[in-house]
């Protein structure tokens, strides 16, 4: 496909991604002093006490969350081994502040952080990893889910969700709309017990295996979301789009389920005005919270997805500078 051939939409989320792999850019950015300042909106902190504060705030205002600690791609054994760390700590810091009974807190976790892509021994690394953090969450009364990533992470994320979930069945998993396998795995993943959470889709990925414009993307959301919704598992429906959370609520009154029977995520900083709108209402939603020094790629994508985010950043910069 030619650059011309792509809507502007298209065209800029192109562009955000290959900045998210640009290094020199990465290195200006995140040294420039307003960086950080910006990020607060989007990104809970930097350390454990960060996420721990962020989260009770929220849990104040009815809303619950789930925390991931940044970081992908770890090629490194100790880092895999420090990211676990990371997340045993968190647990450790979330209970004692009470923030994980009734799963008001839980974790979201990437396999290639713990491990994944170190060689030949990788899934069985990133796996040992996993079951430390799900242990830990299950001692401190709350869930993991397993994040989605690039769509060759697909079937090994899958193989350890069904591991995993032999031990602690509420593993939960993220699938993304945009793949073109996705109804399959969410029949595959509908049963009773299940969690799945829903999202669109925020990596560069070839015409071969996804929907390439943003129009067949929602229309297989919406797809997805009728199997779960019909299904006897727990959806986890991850949109910031009005238009499909007001089709979701459509939806789940038309199968009957119970306001606790599944739950809307949006990001921190999204549409906080909306997420607060929903929890007052009787509604279960949970803020995807990141932390960590590690931020950099998860901002571009977010801007990628939403190049309206593009603009509150740029005007940060030029207010602040």
């Amino acid at each position: 496909m030619e650059l011309a051939d792509l809507n502007p939409s298209a065209l800029m989320r192109q562009t955000l991604l290959g900045v998210s792999r640009n290094t020199a850019l990465r290195q200006v950015i995140e040294q420039a002093p307003v960086s950080r300042d910006v990020v607060k909106r989007f990104v809970a902190g930097d350390a454990t006490a960060d996420a721990v504060r962020v989260a009770g705030e929220l849990v104040d205002t009815r809303r619950q969350v789930t925390i991931d600690y940044l970081g992908e791609d770890t090629t490194d054994p100790s880092q895999a081994s420090a990211t676990r760390d990371a997340y045993l700590e968190l647990l450790s810091a979330l209970s004692e502040a009470g923030l994980t009974q009734d799963g008001a807190a839980e974790v979201s976790l990437k396999l290639s952080a713990l491990g994944q892509f170190l060689g030949r021994d990788g899934h069985a690394i990133a796996l040992d990893n996993a079951r430390q953090v799900c242990q830990a969450a299950a001692n401190a009364g709350t869930t993991v889910t397993l994040d989605m990533e690039d769509h060759t992470t697909t079937d090994p994320t899958l193989a350890a969700l069904a591991e995993l979930r032999q031990d602690w069945p509420w593993v939960g998993v993220a699938l993304q709309a945009y793949l073109h396998r996705t109804e399959q795995d969410c029949r595959d993943l509908a049963g009773e017990g299940s969690r799945v959470r829903l999202c669109k889709g925020a990596y560069k990925q070839p015409e071969s295996v996804a929907y390439q414009d943003k129009e067949d993307v929602d229309k297989s959301y919406v797809r997805c979301l009728k199997i779960l919704l019909q299904g006897e598992g727990y959806p986890m429906i991850a949109t910031h789009d009005p238009r499909l959370v007001e089709i979701a609520t459509v939806l789940a009154d038309k199968e009957q389920r119970e306001a606790d029977s599944y739950e809307f995520q949006m990001l921190l900083g999204i549409r906080p005005d909306e997420q607060r709108r929903l929890a007052g209402a009787g509604a279960k939603m949970r803020v995807y919270l990141p932390y960590g020094e590690d931020w950099y790629g998860y901002l571009v994508r977010r801007m990628a997805e939403r190049p309206a985010n593009l603009t509150f950043f740029l005007r940060g910069l030029a207010t602040k500078g």
